[in-house]
């Protein structure tokens, strides 16, 4: 092998080992990317493929299924009915921002009569209710109603803190005019420093069977860090029954709640 040969040899052995420590650092950190919630992958700390562990999410086989316990229509005036679906999550600390749903409705005959859709959050733990108002059905009476989901939750964990610390409580309930034009009212208290957007309150009233009667539904644009409002629910005619028992469900998003 001549010296000149040699010589060559040896530059172009620098060049390849100059690209390719270039191509190294240049695909080091496609291959070395650290963990994310987001890249398709079981990695880090963990559960499932981009949730539980540090991600947001939660895999959905931590995650009980909602349960709804009944769903019924409430006239208001002839063919027009407030629905209701009452429901219960079972996970603690895990609830779900916007989920799709669907109201069917059907008269004594189970012929259906129409549906009424739109979407809701899934607050955690415990009871929450689902209100559709002023659904209208015509001359037909809505006897049968169901409900269900028509889009998977997409579960997020929340921290225990902040559900502990979010409280908004209802008290001084107070039903009159039962007999005429039935109004009740009630204090909501912020007992937290979050101020809490879009705060709906949904009504339900029993029998002394505990079958509910009637429903209702107002709406707060804002309760501010331990502020306390009066609020007041108002129907149209008399019950159907005589009411024994108040229930007011506060239905807001904690996601939504922000220490200001």
């Amino acid at each position: 092998m001549t010296w000149a040969l040699k010589r060559q040899i040896f530059y172009i052995s620098i060049l390849v080992v100059f690209f390719a420590g270039a191509g190294f650092l240049i695909a080091r950190p496609y291959f070395n990317k650290p963990p994310t919630c987001t890249d398709g992958k079981q990695n880090g700390t963990e559960l499932g493929v981009d949730c539980d562990g540090s991600c947001v999410k939660a895999c959905l086989n931590q995650v009980d299924e909602v349960s709804v316990l009944w769903s019924r229509a409430f006239k208001i005036v002839p063919g027009r009915y407030n629905v209701v679906a009452y429901l219960l999550n079972h996970n603690e600390n895990t609830g779900a921002r916007k989920v799709g749903y669907r109201f069917r409705f059907a008269d004594k005959d189970n012929v259906y009569i129409g549906k009424r859709e739109g979407t809701t959050l899934i607050p955690p733990s415990g009871n929450f209710a689902v209100f559709e108002p002023g659904v209208d059905v015509g001359n037909s009476i809505p006897v049968y109603v169901t409900f269900e989901f028509t889009t998977a939750p997409v579960w997020e964990i929340i921290d225990q803190e902040k559900i502990d610390q979010i409280k908004v409580l209802v008290s001084n309930i107070s039903l009159t005019g039962e007999e005429n034009i039935p109004k009740l009212s009630a204090t909501v208290r912020n007992k937290s420093l979050f101020t809490i957007p879009g705060v709906s309150l949904v009504t339900i009233l029993y029998d002394a069977d505990h079958n509910a009667v009637s429903t209702s539904r107002t709406y707060l644009e804002v309760l501010k860090p331990e502020e306390s409002l009066d609020v007041n629910f108002t129907w149209r005619e008399p019950f159907t029954g005589k009411v024994v028992a108040k229930e007011i469900i506060p239905m807001f998003s904690i996601f939504n709640a922000e220490l200001k």
